[in-house]
């Protein structure tokens, strides 16, 4: 039987909150279901709030919402705070996906976690 977790759009104000969203649909009030790419990957995988057979459904209602919240402005937000932890040798690839950002160009925060969900889990995302 498949498992739906409903994020509403309407509460993800920025990436942080997105976290906080994404883990209380998928394991109840203050859970966890990732804190960055990274983990967020490893959860769709299955075992930490999902099936382990991955037959699950998120269902991302109002996301048009969250696709302003997690635009541009909060892209660039997040790039900054990455670009303060980069790796020296990794620091001219993260400038330069700043500058995009700070010209409008190039994949959004929401973008970003849209390609992650579908490529990790396929099948398992529905925008409403």
């Amino acid at each position: 039987m498949t498992v739906t977790y409903v994020i509403d759009g309407a509460e993800v104000t920025g990436l942080d909150r997105f976290w906080q969203v994404i883990g209380a649909a998928v394991n109840g009030p203050d859970g966890y279901f990732g804190g960055n790419l990274d983990s967020l990957a490893d959860c769709l995988h299955g075992g930490y709030g999902t099936p382990d057979d991955g037959d699950f459904v998120i269902e991302w209602h109002r996301h048009e919402l969250s696709r302003r919240a997690l635009g541009q402005e909060e892209t660039v937000r997040t790039l900054q705070r990455r670009l303060e932890r980069t790796h020296p040798d990794n620091r001219p690839a993260a400038r330069a996906r700043l500058e995009d950002a700070l010209a409008g160009r190039g994949p959004t925060v929401f973008d970003e976690l849209v390609q992650l969900i579908e490529e990790e889990a396929p099948g398992t995302l529905r925008l409403r």
